[in-house]
């Protein structure tokens, strides 16, 4: 069967592709960048991508936030969109970027004991072990990032943004005789 053949309701072998490449690239990857708003923030100077960690499950990344401990979640509302970019585990470089439908699931609904199910498999250092989905339910939100189907295209230029102003400093040059001191044989007395 060719994509010509298909019904006019049935998704195209490109479509397929590149749900596929969504879903392979989002499973493998240890982090996603997220940027609310839209497929337009990609291109705002305003908001920022931030990395977090999240897991594939059912069509959709699942991440958990927003509350002590937790990774922060700005921008991303329940009903809104958001640009998700996908780099790979092996070089870190930018594999897809693809637009994301909100969704933030209701505390201990069918949908919310899923996904938390799966979070809490992936969620290392947690503080208070089984009683984390707890925590969750009240003082956190899960949110799913589904797909819409619209591949973003790679940006053209260098997207890296300056570093955030901070009073944190370098470390100050090593002084020239440490290497000296450290490396040099001592000598062995003779007998």
């Amino acid at each position: 069967m060719t994509a010509d053949s298909l019904p006019a309701d049935s998704p195209t072998s490109d479509a397929l592709l590149e749900a596929a490449l969504v879903e392979e690239a989002t499973k493998k990857s240890g982090l996603i960048w997220v940027r609310g708003g839209g497929a337009d923030a990609q291109q705002s100077p305003g908001g920022a991508s931030r990395a977090l960690w999240h897991v594939w499950h059912e069509g959709a990344a699942c991440v958990v936030g927003d509350g002590p401990g937790e990774q922060p979640l700005p921008g991303l509302v329940g009903g809104g969109s958001a640009v998700v970019t996908v780099r790979s585990k092996d070089k870190g470089g930018r594999l897809v970027g693809w637009a994301a439908h909100v969704v933030e699931l209701v505390p201990d609904s069918p949908e919310w004991e899923s996904a938390v199910a799966e979070l809490k498999g992936k969620r290392l250092n947690a503080p208070d072990g089984e009683a984390m989905p707890a925590r969750w339910a009240r003082e956190c939100r899960v949110l799913r990032l589904e797909p819409t189907g619209t591949i973003l295209p790679l940006p053209d230029g260098d997207l890296a943004r300056a570093p955030v102003a901070t009073s944190a400093t370098t470390r100050q040059p090593v002084p020239a005789a440490v290497p000296r001191l450290l490396f040099t044989r001592r000598k062995r007395g003779k007998g």
